[in-house]
């Protein structure tokens, strides 16, 4: 990981984009404060297995969780009708 000026990000931002593509992580600097990082996008596979194990795991808590009444509610007791 190495960092660059904004300044110079702008200036060479196509050569840039060609060291993140091949694995690398770049924090921009602003006035010498970090303000970004810019890293290689994750895989769109990796994403979408994410995704599934976090969905798994809220279904299964909310399996787990009790139900607070068996009520049958109606359309005007779920929305708030302003009028």
């Amino acid at each position: 990981m190495h960092t660059i000026s904004a300044a110079e990000a702008n200036r060479q931002f196509s050569s840039l984009l060609r060291q993140v593509s091949q694995g690398e992580t770049v924090t921009v600097l602003s006035h010498g404060r970090p303000v970004a990082t810019i890293s290689p996008a994750a895989d769109a596979r990796e994403l979408d297995h994410d995704r599934a194990k976090a969905r798994a795991r809220l279904l299964a808590r909310l399996n787990g969780e009790p139900v607070m009444d068996d009520r049958n509610w109606t359309r005007d007791e779920l929305y708030d009708r302003d009028q």
